[in-house]
């Protein structure tokens, strides 16, 4: 099942660019992002709406095709009409896997990314996923 596919990789990765993610510490992308953070994920965050040059001590890229250095998983914190570019951009870089968060629906987007090889999924939250994972199988979420 492609959503076990995405579960697999979001275990296996060591590290994720949020994009959306920004300074603002009461946003869910923060939220999420200092979870993983705290999980032992390396975090680069790919700020959309507000330039920032960092967020969790990470320094913030302004997308996805500047980002030096590879990228096991991209976690998607923008509206579902933002998602094709990022989504696109996701395949370029050679991303492991594409998550749209809870809420965010781009069903043409995520088969794109799977007809590229990206695990992918929508609609799901990381950090849900991965404290339920982890709670049936502390080891997988070892970093």
């Amino acid at each position: 099942m492609a959503e076990d596919a995405a579960l697999e990789a979001l275990l296996r990765a060591r590290t994720i660019a949020v994009v959306g993610l920004d300074a603002r510490t009461d946003r869910p992308a923060y939220e999420v992002a200092a979870y993983l953070q705290a999980q032992g994920y390396r975090i680069v965050p790919v700020p959309v709406q507000r330039p920032a040059e960092e967020a969790l001590g990470e320094r913030a890229w302004p997308s996805l095709r500047d980002i030096p250095h590879a990228v096991d998983l991209v976690d998607v914190f923008v509206r579902a009409e933002g998602t094709d570019a990022i989504v696109d951009d996701a395949i370029a870089i050679g991303a492991g896997a594409v998550w749209l968060q809870l809420g965010i629906v781009n069903d043409a987007a995520l088969a794109r990314a799977r007809a590229a090889g990206l695990a992918a999924t929508q609609d799901r939250c990381t950090k849900v996923e991965h404290r339920r994972a982890t709670a049936l199988a502390p080891e997988a979420g070892r970093r």
